[in-house]
């Protein structure tokens, strides 16, 4: 079977502005990667030339072996690439449940995936009839899944999905992020906490400067010591013990 999601040596950036460089990554099916870096390393941008929203400069996309690479976004969808981006980008005077709508549109089974994003999110069922813009923050992080989960994706890609979020919250959407693992969607995660990626991921790559610097299984990089200074705090200078790992 191929993977879900293959990236081979995309450049890509905004008009003459390189940002990605030479990146390259893969995520089978029911897998979660999580991808590491301080901001302005290009995650954001690499995530946004994957969902068709900026034509990539060279290199190729792959959804399940079939070549993607520059194809418009909205065609993407309609191939099971789903993107939810930092800052949720809800419409925020419609509705709860016209947010949800919009995203099925390019498959049609409304109500058929609204009964199953409900049950992942049963807080939204109370508010289907609320303008987006009166929800919580975790509300609209909710919707926000919810509205991608819409379109039946295969892969989804999650751009900074706990920020400004309460820590009960963010427990909820990465159980969910783990049922979604179940059901054999694979997951690319931008977080900008690496330590609770990592524990959700069973993969991880690292940007830096544009370029993929590093990649290896969650556990082995929670473990190194360069990730562990730039992006798990090192745990006070001192060894991470078995329960700081599955902390």
């Amino acid at each position: 079977m191929p993977d879900a999601l293959e990236v081979v040596g995309l450049h890509a950036g905004y008009g003459r502005i390189l940002v990605v460089r030479d990146a390259s990554l893969r995520v089978e099916p029911g897998e979660v990667v999580a991808l590491l870096g301080s901001n302005g390393s290009g995650k954001s941008t690499l995530l946004k030339a994957v969902a068709g929203l900026l034509k990539p400069e060279a290199g190729a996309v792959r959804l399940f072996g079939k070549d993607v690479t520059g194809v418009p976004p909205e065609r993407l969808v309609s191939n099971g690439l789903a993107l939810v981006p930092e800052g949720r980008m809800l419409f925020g005077p419609l509705t709860v449940a016209e947010n949800l709508a919009l995203g099925a549109y390019a498959t049609g089974h409304v109500q058929e995936v609204l009964e199953r994003v409900l049950a992942l999110f049963p807080v939204l069922s109370a508010r289907l009839s609320q303008p987006a813009s009166t929800l919580s923050g975790g509300e609209q992080q909710m919707l926000a899944i919810g509205r991608a989960l819409m379109s039946r994706p295969r892969v989804m890609l999650l751009d900074e999905p706990s920020l400004g979020l309460a820590p009960r919250v963010v427990s909820d959407i990465f159980d969910v992020l783990d049922e979604l693992r179940s059901e054999g969607i694979a997951v690319v995660l931008v977080e900008q906490d690496a330590n609770l990626a990592l524990k959700h991921a069973d993969r991880g790559y690292v940007m830096r400067g544009g370029r993929i610097v590093m990649e290896g299984p969650a556990a082995d990089l929670r473990r190194n010591d360069d990730v562990r200074l730039a992006y798990l705090g090192s745990w006070h200078g001192k060894e991470p013990t078995d329960a700081d790992l599955e902390s």
